[in-house]
């Protein structure tokens, strides 16, 4: 015969069942201070030190302890962003103050604005190997004037950085066939100059179209980085689709005037 349990004994099992269940936080996504900062890499003083700014979010608190979100976490990551690409505290402060998402297009549009214009990778070569290609060896005063055009980057102990592995190409063509390589240099300065002033040219004018693109609206908003970021993605192949229209043209007239000069003696 089974064995009555009585009122009293069942609440008693009941609750020794409920005390050896463990008790899991709100959230599985939910973290300490601790535990967001070993998470995103920060310290703990810097986490607090951005809470103090108004730059995070204030955790949500139970039982005396702060819980942190996925959304804690992913403030800190743009913020961490934007000051890898420069931005202050203050200007983070801004953008994040405005409309939602303004400060992650700000960080797209600066990466827009400073993405280098060539996709060429890097070569690393020898200082024998540098004076071979360009019909070496030659004066201290020539590596100088290689290295002040940064056609070249000392690397220390006889390597060097070639930025542009095209131009050193072009210049060891010209080489070859028979142009002493001072005076290859001395055509790159020229060249160097003329396309410093069409750059700086090109800049302004990036500057003036942007400014003119996000002139409507709320200065912070992210219509307004969205606009301005793609003025400048749409010209950027405009810039160069121009210097070298502009570049084969000038060069076909130049030929044509020398040509002319030296069939008229």
């Amino acid at each position: 015969m089974a064995q009555q349990t009585t009122p009293a004994e069942s609440m008693a099992q009941q609750t020794t069942s409920a005390e050896i269940v463990p008790v899991e936080p709100e959230g599985a996504d939910q973290l300490t201070i601790d535990e967001l900062a070993r998470e995103t890499g920060m310290t703990v003083r810097n986490i607090r030190a951005h809470q103090s700014r108004d730059l995070l979010p204030p955790p949500e608190v139970r039982a005396r302890t702060g819980y942190y979100g996925p959304e804690h976490a992913a403030r800190l990551r743009l913020i961490q962003e934007m000051q890898a690409e420069g931005f202050n505290l203050r200007a983070i402060k801004r953008l994040i103050e405005g409309s939602q998402g303004a400060s992650q297009e700000a960080l797209w549009f600066k990466r827009s604005a400073l993405e280098p214009f060539g996709d060429e990778t890097p070569e690393v070569i020898d200082a024998a190997e540098l004076e071979s290609r360009l019909g070496g060896p030659f004066a201290p005063k020539t590596l100088q004037r290689l290295e002040r055009l940064e056609l070249v980057r000392p690397l220390g102990e006889g390597r060097y950085e070639v930025p542009s592995p095209t131009l050193l190409r072009a210049g060891e063509d010209l080489v070859s066939l028979g142009v002493p390589v001072k005076n290859v240099v001395a055509v790159a300065e020229e060249i160097f100059r003329a396309q410093r002033a069409t750059a700086e040219a090109f800049v302004k004018l990036f500057v003036r179209s942007v400014a003119d693109a996000g002139k409507d609206g709320d200065a912070r908003s992210p219509e307004r980085w969205a606009a301005m970021r793609e003025t400048v993605e749409r010209m950027r192949p405009l810039a160069t689709q121009a210097v070298l229209a502009g570049f084969q043209q000038t060069m076909t007239r130049a030929v044509e005037r020398e040509f002319g000069k030296s069939l008229g003696k």
